[in-house]
């Protein structure tokens, strides 16, 4: 697959839905079940097959892009050095003894 390491990543960092909600939306579907026909709870159960797989497909396109921004805004960052950070600061004091 194309994105099996960000499906990875995904994974590792996914926080599971509110179980509340879940419960909610399975006892919903039980309770519209018992008043539709068989072949409407097939129509109902193709559709909520195909929102799922759509919210799957979204939510890994948003990390995917919250990650490649991630790393964008990552590579323009000047990482810290305390060492580079010392040489200028003794830098800065040379300059300004040696020009006083």
């Amino acid at each position: 697959m194309e994105y099996e390491y960000m499906r990875a990543l995904r994974q590792r960092f996914f926080v599971e839905p509110d179980v509340a909600l879940q419960r909610e939306i399975e006892e919903s579907w039980r309770r519209l079940s018992n008043r539709v026909s068989k072949e409407d709870q097939k129509r109902i159960l193709g559709l909520m097959d195909m929102q799922a797989a759509l919210m799957e497909e979204t939510s890994l396109a948003s990390f995917v892009s919250g990650f490649q921004l991630a790393l964008g805004i990552a590579g323009e960052l000047t990482p810290y050095s305390f060492a580079r950070d010392e040489e200028d600061r003794a830098e800065e004091r040379r300059d300004c003894c040696g020009k006083a």
